[in-house]
């Protein structure tokens, strides 16, 4: 029987170290990473979402980055047709893949057996959809998936419009709860694997590293890299220019607000998102957790390379 390939994951939120590490445990593991980040897709978005320079990357090949222009659809699902064939590809070669990011649901799918190919897309039911939202409330919404999809709706909270419209649009399209998705994936593991969690589980000192990555982006330029994608064409409806540190940049340069109140939008922006980050990967049993303010990096690394035996 045909040996499943090995990964190594390594997810936690915002700033907390995930780049450097992935590189670290590229070069000891003989690997290649693969980006876990559903902004490093966009070419052009580079000081915003905080790709990896040539510097840092020191000679490991990265992939998943740069892969679509800020005005191209990117599904979960193309991302997942991606990363898969990307991981067998490194894997065939001898290579170790490594999954570096902290988009949830990126994980999550390749994690995890979820089929989001039946579901296409319908604009004209999402539109309708959104409307119903705009004239009778969240709740509403809310509701109408609890009717039809009481596990999902339970997953969801009720603000969360546009996963909730996602998931009544999969039950519209294909009759079948997104839930299914889940309950009818198989026991069996996809992948030999390994899952790392990096945190600081001072929050206040987590907040603070979020503030000086955001001043440092400002320092490297990111208002004209937002200018520069302005002047080509990309508008502030896309979804890659809703990125955090994107739009509030876009408000600036619109002159809805002063660049120091974008700044400080962009840090408030940031701080929530690494807290809906550190919600979503609680929820998953199979991470080990390492502080990385509490556990020296060689302390880090021999654990990892104890639980590495495990699937080599």
């Amino acid at each position: 029987m045909e040996k499943k390939p090995r990964l190594l994951i390594v997810v936690g939120p915002t700033a907390v170290g995930k780049t450097r590490l992935g590189v670290e445990l590229a070069n000891r593991w003989n690997g290649e990473v693969i980006s876990a980040d559903s902004m490093q897709i966009y070419r052009g978005m580079d000081i915003g979402t905080a790709k990896i320079t040539k510097e840092e990357a020191q000679g490991i090949p990265h992939w998943g980055i740069d892969l679509v222009d800020p005005d191209q659809p990117f599904t979960v699902a193309d991302y997942q047709e991606y990363a898969e064939a990307k991981i067998r590809e490194i894997d065939a070669r001898g290579k170790l893949p490594i999954l570096v990011g902290g988009t949830g649901l990126y994980v999550r799918s390749i994690t995890d057996y979820l089929d989001f190919t039946e579901a296409a897309v319908d604009l004209s039911y999402r539109q309708a959809l959104q409307k119903e939202a705009e004239e009778k409330g969240v709740t509403h919404l809310h509701d109408k998936l609890a009717h039809v999809d009481p596990v999902t709706a339970k997953r969801l909270h009720p603000n969360d419009v546009k996963r909730v419209i996602r998931a009544l649009e999969v039950y519209h399209l294909t009759g079948k709860p997104m839930s299914e998705a889940y309950e009818e994936a198989p026991e069996e593991p996809k992948y030999r694997m390994v899952m790392i969690g990096l945190t600081i589980q001072d929050r206040e000192l987590l907040y603070e590293r979020i503030n000086q990555r955001v001043d440092l982006m400002i320092d490297q330029g990111l208002v004209n890299e937002v200018k520069r994608l302005l002047q080509k064409g990309y508008h502030k409806g896309l979804t890659s220019m809703q990125a955090i540190g994107y739009k509030e940049i876009i408000s600036y340069i619109e002159g809805m607000m002063t660049l120091e109140e974008a700044i400080e939008e962009v840090k408030r922006g940031t701080r929530r998102f690494a807290k809906r980050q550190l919600s979503w990967f609680r929820r998953e049993k199979r991470i080990h957790w390492f502080d990385v303010l509490q556990k020296k990096q060689d302390e880090i690394h021999k654990e990892i390379t104890q639980m590495m035996a495990g699937i080599l």
